[in-house]
């Protein structure tokens, strides 16, 4: 079964006053590479997120962007008193040992505010993060769903454009075997040409005829890529992610693609060539998207 690699999803959920929102995008990638946007306070929770993430999805540039909406958490202002008349203390302490006239008001108080002003919490409650657990959850559960959709329409091109070739390999084979005769008789021609009587010497002719078979014969190319098709389709059915292994196939099927027109100097097999390509090409591009 093919798995895309390109999808999108999006889940909320509600705890009392606080609102929950998940979104995920996929894209290709080679390795998983995961990105995490999220609030600070969740920034705790950041390697279960990716866990989550890992557990259920093999390739693919993924983002996840999780966002809360809450009074909750923001704590209350509270000042520490003490703090601030031992700021002052200290600041006029300095302000007389260096003989500073300018008095010291508010303002300068406020650059030092970290150390009497409270700070937001740094965490949420467990019942909040249980939300969001099953938040992503099911934002994870629709995008796999959605990948998997799109890799069945892929699997459906793919298998359409592979017959295709399969069909152009028999006639390349076809037109390879019929070619041999007509070779022999092109090399019979020219070298008749080459001497004044008719007599040619035979065995030459058959010794030269084997050396030009062996350099015109495509039928082991033809059988090597009706070979690569057959495992190309076992592959398709395997429910491990096939993408690199089909990619390596493709490599394989050009190389021998590209041996078939080196060798075959005639124009049909060469615009057939040409077609096969044409066709595997757009087949390499769409397995770049899969798992």
């Amino acid at each position: 079964m093919l798995i895309s690699m390109t999808g999108f999803s999006k889940s909320e959920a509600k705890i009392d006053s606080t609102s929950v929102t998940v979104e995920i995008k996929s894209f290709n990638g080679r390795y998983l590479e995961i990105n995490c946007k999220l609030p600070k306070l969740l920034s705790h929770k950041e390697f279960e997120i990716r866990e989550m993430i890992r557990n259920k999805f093999v390739r693919g540039n993924i983002t996840v962007t999780i966002n809360f909406n809450s009074d909750t958490f923001i704590a209350p202002l509270s000042l520490n008193e003490s703090a601030i008349v031992d700021c002052y203390k200290q600041l006029n302490l300095i302000k007389s040992k260096l003989k500073i006239k300018e008095p010291i008001n508010f303002e300068h108080l406020l650059y030092f505010s970290n150390y009497f002003i409270s700070k937001e919490e740094d965490s949420i409650s467990e019942s909040l993060w249980v939300v969001i657990k099953k938040a992503l959850t099911e934002s994870i559960n629709q995008l796999d769903k959605m990948r998997r959709k799109e890799g069945r329409e892929i699997e459906k091109d793919l298998k359409k454009r592979m017959k295709v070739i399969k069909n152009l390999v028999s006639k390349v084979d076809e037109l390879g075997i019929k070619r041999i005769p007509e070779e022999r008789e092109k090399l019979r021609y020219r070298i008749a040409q080459l001497f004044e009587s008719d007599e040619i010497d035979e065995q030459r002719l058959q010794m030269e005829m084997v050396l030009l078979a062996d350099k015109l014969d495509i039928s082991e190319e033809c059988v090597r890529l009706n070979s690569h098709i057959k495992f190309f389709f076992d592959s398709l059915n395997e429910d491990e992610s096939p993408g690199r292994k089909i990619n390596f196939l493709l490599q394989e099927m050009l190389r021998e693609i590209n041996t078939i027109g080196s060798k075959a100097s005639d124009a049909n097999i060469s615009q057939l060539v040409v077609k096969m390509k044409d066709e595997l090409e757009r087949i390499r591009e769409q397995i770049q998207n899969i798992e």
